[in-house]
Order: C-alpha cells, then structure tokens, then sequence
C-alpha cells in the first residue's frame, strides 16, 4: 500500500499541469468570487461554502481520471498479480490523493482566511477540517467512479451525474429546508450537504458543533473506498 502510494506521489511530482489544477485552480477560483462581489457581504456568505464545494470538484476529476489512466495503461491490472489486496491497492491511491487533497484544503483555507479576507466566527482551523475532508470526499467519489469508464472523457462525463446533483441539493443555493419536501429528503442522503451544512456552522459559531457532519463525511468517504475496492477487476478491456 506504501509503495503504490509513494509511485503515485512521484508521478504528480513530475505533472506539473496536474499539480496546478490540484494547487492553484481552487485558489484561482475563489479569488474570482472574491473579486466578483468585492469581497463584500455575498462573498463572506457563500466564500466558505464553496471553499467545501469545489475542493469536491477538483480531487473528482484528478482521481478519476488518474485512476482510470492506470486502468487502461494496465498498472492496476499488474498490481492485482501481486501478493497485495484490492482494499490495500485502493488503500494506497487513497492515501496518495488523499496527501494531495489534504495540501490543497489548506492551501485553499488559508488563501480564504488570509488575502481574502474570510471572516469566520470559530478559529479559522475548523475551516481546514472541513475543506480536508471535502477534498477527501472528492478523492473517494473520483475512485469509486473510475471503475464505470473506459476513457478518460468518460471520467469528466460523470461530474455532472455525481457532483452537479450535489451542488444544486447541497443548500448552497437555496436553503434545504426552503426546498420542497422531496429534494430536502434527497439532500438528506447527499455527503456534500454536510461539508455546506459544516461550513456554514464555522463561519456563524465560535463553537461550532460539526461532529455529526464530519462523522457523515467521513462515513461516505470510508464507504466509497471500500466500493472502489469491490470493482477491481483483473480485466480492463
């Protein structure tokens, strides 16, 4: 599990195109929604939520694809040749995007709370905590999808089914208990509700009670791993 963590790490260390799009295309993005409400009232509302939306959007689309790269390159087919088991090949992509998603949350939180100015009424910590486990989440849903595409077009073609969904449910747009009873129902059982839902608490409670919301995350996180774990197949044609 170590080593194929350590080869995937070493990989993105020479892509420096996909380390931008992990470092600098969240960071870039808020600072245009910065710039857009001029770090106004608007801003200090939904900065924070989006700070856990679209660290979700970004580790999605690097890990599905990457993921699906080692699929059809054979990688993975290699490693299930060896003495390794399908939770500990997926174990240590995991805890390879995962290192990756945690360095992004806290270099997005920190741009946010820093240069941009984010006022938040619990300590600008709690702001990480969940923006690493919404990065998290994104890692774990990218996975879990690439076991259902043979291309990496495929890959990205799944955003709208997995992410969109969320993003229209999660709160960030109306408030869920404004929806009607069916779509609250529906953004219920949706993880990002609760990284929207986190968020929001951080940034209008010194003490924010955030436990259950990062327990869910964290359950959805550990249950896509372990789906992603069950779809490994020998075959990748």
């Amino acid at each position: 599990m170590i080593g194929t963590a350590v080869r995937v790490l070493q990989q993105l260390r020479h892509d420096p195109r996909t380390l931008a799009m992990i470092m600098v295309v969240p960071c870039v993005l808020l600072t245009l929604l910065w710039w857009v409400y001029e770090g106004g009232a608007v801003f200090q509302q939904v900065g924070a939520a989006l700070l856990g939306v679209f660290p979700v959007v970004v580790m999605f689309l690097i890990t599905s694809v990457a993921t699906l790269r080692e699929r059809s390159s054979g990688t993975l087919e290699r490693l299930l040749t060896m003495p390794i088991s399908k939770p500990g090949i997926i174990g240590g992509y995991a805890l390879a995007f995962g290192f990756m998603a945690v360095l992004q949350a806290v270099v997005a939180a920190l741009v946010v709370v820093g240069p941009l100015g984010l006022e938040t009424a619990a300590p600008w910590g709690y702001l990480v905590v969940v923006a690493v486990a919404s990065a998290l989440l994104g890692m774990a849903f990218g996975l879990f999808v690439s076991a259902f595409a043979r291309t990496e077009f495929q890959a990205v073609q799944f955003m709208p089914a997995v992410v969109l969904p969320q993003f229209l449910l999660c709160g960030l747009l109306v408030p869920r208990d404004q929806m009607p009873r069916v779509l609250e129902l529906v953004s219920d059982v949706l993880p990002l509700s609760y990284a929207v839902d986190a968020m929001r608490e951080v940034t209008t409670d010194a003490a924010p009670g955030i436990g259950g919301e990062l327990l869910v995350l964290a359950g959805f996180v550990v249950g896509l791993l372990l789906l992603g774990a069950a779809t490994l197949r020998r075959r990748t044609d």
